[in-house]
Parts: structure tokens; C-alpha cells; sequence
């Protein structure tokens, strides 16, 4: 969630550490801080955004520091709860992720001791405790802190007795490090980085890192030492950048031709009518055998997820099962035989997908992974798995993600569907198809200026509700859940063979309903909806195929899309609903890219 950097070198701290953490932005946040360590340590902080902090910096020489963006987890969003936190005599300084547990049983005990607190957040505890154990050798108090606690932690300590080290570790919350030709860095995300250097070392649980201007090494919590690949990152700090969009939302929107077109790229054998799936190759025979697919993911990827149970099913013939990861984590249920598990992040280290692989694994399940960003948790920690190849997505309301996954989930459902008994000639029409869905997503974005003048009708409204049946009903889910992200509209999702179980309740003139209505097996029972809407007077926004002329007469507004396979209509019928989202956010003023309250990676339970 909150955002990490520290760096140790030759050049000044400061610039450095405001540089990552504008880059930072993007994942949410309350408040900032900065600790520089020169002839002295100087701790700077504010609430709000990142430019009231630069407004309150003067000169703040030295060539350590750490900086913070906070998200609020405990205690209200103020200066005093703002990272960095220090000790007792301002010598060491901690910046932390995550959740400590344990924190009030801590903090009675160092309280005890006469340690004085000034924070309401369980992060101060570890600078506290750092304190106690700290007899020079800042890495030792570090990993002694660390065995008292409980919890989930990216920490980042300094101290200015040391000002040419920094010491990092992890548990559940993500760290990388990079050091190269400007100095030694940590950060818990690459995106603070990518400017500096594109290899970087992903931290695991329970490893510490003592980084230098020129080099660091790694052990986990007992010094024994640990050895580390580094992970070349494929992009660039140009795709990271919004590059003449008014928005980093509306990029990623834009991009989704150039995205889809990288997710498939490679991945399809037009002529066998197959799927070439290498990261999963090893797990072949697995796979084939399956029995069941259960796939967990949590927010857009599980409505992804719910994209890819319709089309395995319909394509190879086995039944999935799709879970939220925040409810998975705690059932208790066996795995079954012949069952294997799909495990779907953006980020790749969203926390109860994490927890949940974990589980999984510890019962001896096969694991498969569906994640955009290289080296990332789930990435390593997966039997085997599939690379968005999506590019960074800087917005904190999902859109290339969702459909980059749904189609990943098409070429699975194709891989296993001609392991299954999928005919030759199915095949090859499925993958033919595929094959369209960039240059149609393409055609889609060509109507964002209609889009824009229908969103422009609905902005003042309070309620909407979304309806989608089969492949749709995701996509109704999804839609719903931009809208009330970004415009703070109160949005539902339903089923709309559901919608006489109760939402219909809610219809009348001030409440409409976007129908997402393309042309397949349930278009008729569609439209019974739409008719029931309208009799009660509903105002309706409806997604029709292009060339339906029925459709625009039964609603007050249309948006078209190309005719497309009602197997991956899914993929594409998604973005005009985005597009929607975003200028209704827009004409009500709001920061499309940083919704209230809300963080890009959630990375705490």
C-alpha cells in the first residue's frame, strides 16, 4: 500500500527520495515524510499530498535517507502518525509497511522500560524496539527487533550513528533492492527505481538487506547468508510516465490494443488452433489431468477470475470454482484430488492472494500464477505461471489489468480445451478469434468521444446499477465497481436474472441502469430486463452490438461495440464501461488516478 524508499550514495538524498515517491503516488496515500542523515539527521513531514511536504523542505543536505508516503492504517492521518518514526533520543529512523500485530503488547512493555511514545501507529514499536538492542551495530538491533514481532513488514531503519548504511527487511509486505552507478537503493516498488537502474533483487520473508553506497549483501534473521538472481525489468521508466494523457487511467484505457496485442503475443499456433503457454509447460501433464480448476484472485481480478470460469468450462469441460482470496484464506476445506489453483494479481502481491497461495501450497497443491509484475511475490512463489506482459499500470482503478488477464484466461481455456477433447476445427476458430480481440479493442476506442457525451447525461446521479448475464455478468460486476471507485457514485453489480429477486425495488427515474447487452445466447432474456426497466419508468444506458437497431429504441442511450465471439466478449465489452467511468469522474472533477481512500497494491490484511 504505502510507499517505501531509502537510499545511501554520493549525490544528495533528498531530491532522490521525492523523485520516487511522486512515482509512488500512484498507490495511495495520506501523508509524506523524508529523514536526511548528513553532518546530522533532519525528519521533515505533512499530511495531504506530497507537494505540502516539498513546500515545508528546506536545505536538507546528506547523502542518506529514507522516505515515506503512508496510507493510514492505525491512528488518524496526521504529522505526528507520519513516517518516518524515530526513538526516543532521534537517532533511528523507520519506515514501514505493513501491520504489527503484536504492536500494544510491544509498546506496554517498551513503555515500561520508560521508552515515550508520540504516535498512535503500531510502526513507532519498531523503532522503539530497534533502540533497545542497538549498540552500534544497526543490522543486529534490526534482526532482533524483528524476532519479537508479529505481523506483516517492509522496514526500512537508518541511524545517523551510520550514516553510510540502511538496513531493509521483509515478511508478507514487498521490498526490492538496486544498487548501481548512483548509489545503493530499497524500495517497495520497482517504479521508484526504473529511472536508476532496470536490475533489481527482490527481497523473500525474513531476509535482511544491508545496503552501501556500493554494494549489499543478504541474510535472513539468524545471518546465515542468501544468495540472489537479479530480475531484469521489461519496461522502462517511459512506460510510467503518462506521456501526453491527461491521465494515467485514460493511457492505460488507450493502450489496451497495444496491451492485449503483448499478452498474446507469441502465445497463440494459428494453424494447430493451440495455445503455446512456456511458463506453464512443466506442469502440462498436471494440467491436463485436472479435475477442477479453483482460481483466487481478489477486487478486479476475481471478476477476471469469473471471466476465465466460463470460458474453461465451456472450453475444456471442467468445472471451476472462482474465491475471493480475502475469504478463501480462511475456509477451511480440503483440496481435492486432480484439483489445481489459479492465483490472479496485478500487482502480485495483493495479501490475502498471497496468504492464500501459501495455504495452498503447504497442503501440496499445484499453483499456477496470472501477474503482471515481473519478480513480484506471486510470480516467485507459484509452481508455474503466465506474465501479463501488460506493462506498469499506474492507475489505481484497474482497466489493462482486467482485460489482459481475461484474455491470459482465454488462452488457458484454450490450452486446456485442446488437451481435452476440443476439436481441431474449434480450435483454430477459438484461436482465430483471439487473435482479433487487440484490433477490435482498438475499433472500441474510437467511440471514447461519444462515450464521453452520454457519461456527461449521467454524471449527477447518485445510484446506478449494472446488469450482465453469462460472459456479461462479470463485465456488469466490473463496471460497477469502476463507476463507484473513481465517480464515488454508489454503484451495484447484478445478475440480471437476479434483478427480480430484489433490485428491481430500487427502479425509478432517478436510478438507472447500464445493461450490458451484446449480441448472444441470452440477448432475448436481456432484453425482458430492459423492458421491465422500462415500464417502471428506469432511465438505461445499454452496451449493444453494433448494427442492433432493437436495442436503441427500448433505451434513452446506446453505445456500440464490434460483433465479437460471445466467448471473449468479456475481453473488449469492458472498455466502453471504463471509458464511461472515467469522464463521469472527470466531469464531476475528481483525481481519476488517485481515488479517496484507495490504494493500488493492497499489500496488509
Amino acid at each position: 500500500m504505502c510507499g517505501i524508499i531509502g537510499y545511501v550514495g554520493e549525490k544528495e538524498a533528498c531530491p532522490l527520495l521525492l523523485s520516487a515517491l511522486k512515482r509512488m503516488e500512484y498507490r495511495g496515500y495520506d501523508s509524506s515524510g523524508v529523514v536526511v542523515v548528513g553532518d546530522k539527521a533532519r525528519c521533515v513531514k505533512s499530511v495531504g499530498k506530497l507537494d505540502n511536504l516539498k513546500e515545508k523542505l528546506e536545505d536538507l543536505p546528506g547523502g542518506l535517507g529514507l522516505g515515506h508516503n503512508r496510507w493510514a492504517t492505525h491512528g488518524v492521518v496526521s504529522e505526528e502518525n507520519a513516517h518516518p518514526h524515530t526513538d526516543c533520543k532521534g537517532d533511528i529512523f523507520v519506515v514501514h509497511n505493513g501491520i504489527i500485530e503484536n504492536y500494544k503488547e510491544l509498546k506496554s512493555k517498551l513503555q515500561e522500560e520508560g521508552h515515550v511514545f508520540v504516535s498512535e501507529t503500531d510502526t513507532e514499536v519498531l523503532s522503539h524496539l530497534i533502540e533497545k538492542f542497538f549498540e552500534g551495530d544497526l543490522e543486529s538491533a534490526v534482526k532482533k527487533a524483528l524476532k519479537l514481532v508479529k505481523g506483516a513488514y517492509g522496514v526500512v531503519a537508518a541511524t545517523g550513528s551510520d550514516p553510510y548504511k540502511i538496513v531493509a527487511a521483509r515478511m508478507f509486505s514487498p521490498l526490492v533492492v538496486s544498487v548501481n552507478s548512483s548509489g545503493g537503493f530499497v524500495a517497495s516498488d520497482p517504479t521508484a527505481l526504473i529511472s536508476h537502474s532496470r536490475e533489481m533483487v527482490f527481497l523473500e520473508d525474513e531476509e535482511v538487506a544491508v545496503i552501501s553506497k556500493d554494494d549489499f549483501y543478504i541474510t535472513d534473521l539468524d545471518n546465515v547468508a542468501v544468495e540472489k538472481e537479479k530480475t531484469e525489468i521489461d519496461w522502462s521508466i517511459e512506460d510510467a510516465q503518462k506521456g501526453g494523457y491527461d491521465h494515467f487511467m485514460l493511457k492505460e484505457i488507450c493502450q489496451q490494443g497495444e496491451s492485449l496485442e503483448n499478452s498474446i503475443r507469441g502465445r497463440l499456433d494459428l494453424e494447430e488452433g493451440r495455445a503455446v503457454l512456456g511458463g506453464v509447460e512443466d506442469k502440462k501433464e498436471e494440467i491436463i489431468r485436472a479435475k477442477k480448476v479453483s482460481i483466487i484472485a481478489c477486487g478486479t481480478s476475481y471478476y477476471a477470475g469469473m471471466v476465465g470460469e466460463c470460458m474453461i468450462e465451456e472450453m475444456a469441460g471442467v468445472p471451476v470454482e472462482v474465491h475471493l482470496a480475502s475469504e478463501f484464506k480462511y475456509k477451511k476445506q480440503p483440496l481435492e484430488e486432480g484439483e489445481i489453483f489459479i492465483f490472479i494479481s496485478q500487482s502480485g502481491e495483493t495479501a490475502y492472494t498471497l496468504a492464500s497461495l501459501r495455504e495452498v501450497k503447504e497442503k501440496g497443491g499445484l499453483t499456477l500464477g496470472i501477474v503482471n509484475v515481473v519478480g513480484s511475490s506471486v510470480a516467485r512463489e507459484t509452481h508455474a505461471g503466465i506474465y501479463n506482459h501488460a506493462g506498469p499500470e499506474i492507475g489505481v482503478a484497474s482497466t489493462k489489468a482486467f482485460t489482459s488477464q481475461s484474455i491470459i484466461l482465454a488462452l488457458f481455456a484454450l490450452y486446456m480445451g485442446r488437451n481435452k477433447g476440443m476439436s481441431f476445427e474449434e480450435g483454430v476458430n477459438f484461436a482465430k478469434e483471439i487473435k482479433r480481440i487487440p484490433r477490435i479493442a482498438d475499433e472500441i476506442l474510437e467511440s471514447k468521444e461519444e462515450i464521453s457525451e452520454i457519461a456527461k447525461k449521467y454524471k449527477d446521479y447518485s445510484n446506478f446499477l449494472y446488469l450482465g448475464r453469462k460472459y456479461s455478468y462479470p463485465v456488469a460486476l466490473e463496471g460497477a465497481l469502476k463507476l463507484k471507485e473513481i465517480s464515488y457514485i454508489h454503484a451495484e453489480g447484478y445478475s440480471a436474472g437476479e434483478m427480480k429477486h430484489g433490485p428491481i425495488a430500487l427502479i425509478e427515474e432517478s436510478f438507472p441502469t447500464f445493461a450490458v447487452c451484446p449480441q448472444s445466447s441470452v440477448y432475448g432474456k436481456m432484453l425482458s430486463n430492459i423492458e421491465e426497466i422500462k415500464a417502471r419508468r428506469g432511465k438505461m444506458v445499454a452496451l449493444g452490438t453494433r448494427g442492433d437497431d432493437e436495442i436503441a429504441e427500448m433505451v434513452d442511450d446506446v453505445i456500440y461495440m464490434p460483433e465479437v465471439l460471445e466467448q471473449l466478449s468479456s475481453i473488449v465489452s469492458v472498455i466502453p464501461l471504463q471509458i464511461f467511468s472515467y469522464y463521469v469522474a472527470l466531469y464531476k472533477g475528481l483525481d481519476v488516478d488517485k481515488p479517496r481512500n484507495l490504494s493500488k497494491c493492497v499489500s496488509v490484511e
